[in-house]
């Protein structure tokens, strides 16, 4: 499967902070949203890095509780990975094996269209089996055929 159909199915875009947004800010967005990671945009439409809640967790390690009033910009990730709409899940899920990552930001040319996480990978993989299994036990049952 392509990562691009992953990214149509869980419905395309991404949840984006500003620059100067405090920790504090996208711990509470995290928690509202029932999300764990975002994009950290300039006004212009950039892309200037990623922000997880592993990297929160690291901010506090190194700053201790003066780090939740720290701004994204100062305590972001510039060097997030990134796969295409055209790589196969497997692409996606060797980024996020070799650069340890739970997340990668999905791209459709120079634009970003979408995130995929280890969650969706689970998921993905998990139906996956599920179908092989229900076709094997049709198979071997004879149910399901013409």
């Amino acid at each position: 499967m392509f990562v691009g159909e992953i990214v149509k199915n869980k419905g395309v875009g991404v949840i984006a902070v500003t620059p100067d947004q405090t920790m504090v800010e996208i711990l509470r967005m995290f928690r509202a949203n029932n999300i764990g990671f975002v994009v950290v945009g300039s006004s212009d439409g950039k892309y200037l890095g990623t922000l997880s809640e592993r990297d929160c967790c690291n901010a506090v390690s190194e700053y201790g509780a003066e780090a939740v009033m720290m701004r994204a910009v100062d305590i972001m990730n510039r060097g997030f990975a990134t796969c295409s709409t055209k790589d196969l899940l497997q692409v996606a899920m060797g980024i996020m094996t070799e650069r340890r990552t739970r997340h990668v930001l999905v791209m459709d040319g120079e634009d970003v269209v979408g995130v995929v996480s280890v969650g969706d990978v689970v998921k993905h993989r998990l139906e996956e089996a599920q179908r092989t299994e229900q076709d094997l036990h049709d198979y071997i049952c004879g149910t399901h055929y013409h």
